[in-house]
C-alpha cells in the first residue's frame, strides 16, 4: 500500500498518528479504554439476486469467482474511499492503519480443520485483483502441512505450559502498546487486521455478532450468514421473493462517528448491489485527513 505520509516520530511501523479530530475523539480512548465496551453492533440484509447473476456471467473470466469474493471488494472498495474504517486505537490513540488487510477463516483440503489466513490489498484493486490475491493466499494456507504460518504460531504458543504462556501474552500486549510488537508476530497475528470476515453460512446458520479481541489492532468484525429466501415489499408496492445473505457488523465506536459507520455500510452495500462497479479501480482513493497533512508524501 503506498505510503501517504513520512513516518513520524509518533507513529508506529503499521500506522499513522491521528491528531487531526475532534476533541471528543481524543477524550474516548480514556474513557473507553477496552475495544470490547467499544463495541457498536449493525445488521445488514443483502439482496443476492443481482449479485448471484453477476457470478454466473462472470465465472468464466474470472475463475473461482463467488458470492463471498464480491462481498469482500465491495468492503476493500468502501475502505478505499472511507479511510475512518481502517483505523485502530491502542494505549488511547487513534492511528490511521496505512496497509489494508482482511483476516478470513477457510477450510482445509482435508475439510477437517480450519486455517486463518490474511490476505493484503491495495486500494485500487479490482475485484479480478481481490479474487487473485485471495486465491493466491487460500493456495499457500491450504497446502502447507501445519497450515498456515498462523497456524503453525498459534500451535507453537499452545504448547507452552500455563505460566510461560501467559507472561509471553502479556509481554506482547504491552509491546504492541507501544508500537514495538515484533513484525513477524504482527504479520501472523489474525487479530492485527483492517477487518475479520468470517462466513458462518457455511456452516448453515444464520450471521452471529461476534466479539472484537484487545489483543491486536482489528477495529471491524464482519459475519457472514446463510443465504435465505424473504417475502419483501418493494418500492413499487409489490410482494416479492428475494434471495438475502445477512451480514451482522462489530465496530469500535471509537475510530469514527454512527454516521460516518453507516454511510460506510451504505457503500458496501451499494458496491454489492452493482458489482459491476467493482470491475474497474475507483476514480480516487481518499486519504485519512486526520493525519497532519503537511507530512503528506
Amino acid at each position: 500500500m503506498k505510503k501517504y505520509f513520512k513516518k513520524g516520530i509518533w507513529d508506529r511501523y503499521d500506522g499513522w498518528r491521528v491528531r487531526n479530530v475532534d476533541g471528543v475523539f481524543n477524550i474516548m480512548p480514556f474513557i473507553m479504554r477496552s475495544r470490547v465496551e467499544s463495541q457498536n453492533y449493525f445488521e445488514e440484509n443483502i439482496s443476492i439476486d443481482n449479485l448471484e447473476a453477476f457470478v454466473r456471467k462472470y465465472k468464466d473470466e474470472i475463475e473461482g469467482l463467488t458470492t463471498m469474493h464480491v462481498i469482500m471488494a465491495a468492503v476493500v472498495r468502501a475502505f478505499a474511499l472511507r479511510p475512518y474504517m481502517n483505523r485502530f486505537v491502542i494505549w488511547n490513540k487513534i492511528y490511521a492503519r496505512n496497509h489494508l488487510n482482511m483476516s478470513l477463516v477457510i477450510k482445509r483440503l482435508d475439510m477437517k480443520e480450519e486455517t486463518i489466513i490474511k490476505p493484503e490489498f491495495e486500494p485500487e484493486d479490482t475485484l479480478f485483483d481481490v479474487v487473485r490475491r485471495v486465491d493466491e493466499e487460500v493456495k499457500a494456507g491450504r497446502s502447507g502441512e501445519d497450515g498456515s504460518d498462523t497456524d503453525a504460531v498459534i500451535n507453537l504458543l499452545s504448547k507452552l505450559p500455563t505460566t510461560l504462556m501467559r507472561i509471553i501474552v502479556w509481554v506482547l500486549m504491552k509491546l504492541d502498546n507501544i508500537g514495538k510488537l515484533p513484525k513477524i508476530i504482527n504479520q501472523v497475528s489474525p487479530w492485527h487486521c483492517s477487518v475479520f470476515l468470517t462466513n458462518v453460512g457455511s456452516l448453515g446458520i444464520p450471521p452471529i455478532y461476534h466479539h472484537l479481541t484487545e489483543f491486536g489492532t482489528n477495529s471491524m468484525f464482519i459475519a457472514m450468514g446463510r443465504k435465505e429466501k424473504n417475502i419483501v415489499i418493494g418500492k413499487d408496492g409489490q410482494v416479492r421473493e428475494e434471495k438475502t445473505i445477512g451480514l451482522k457488523f462489530s465496530l469500535d465506536d471509537r475510530v469514527c462517528d454512527g454516521q460516518y459507520y453507516a454511510g460506510s455500510i451504505k457503500l458496501m452495500r451499494k458496491f454489492m448491489n452493482n458489482p459491476e462497479l467493482l470491475l474497474v479501480p475507483p476514480e480516487e482513493v481518499v486519504v485519512d485527513d486526520g493525519v497532519d497533512k503537511t507530512r503528506l508524501v
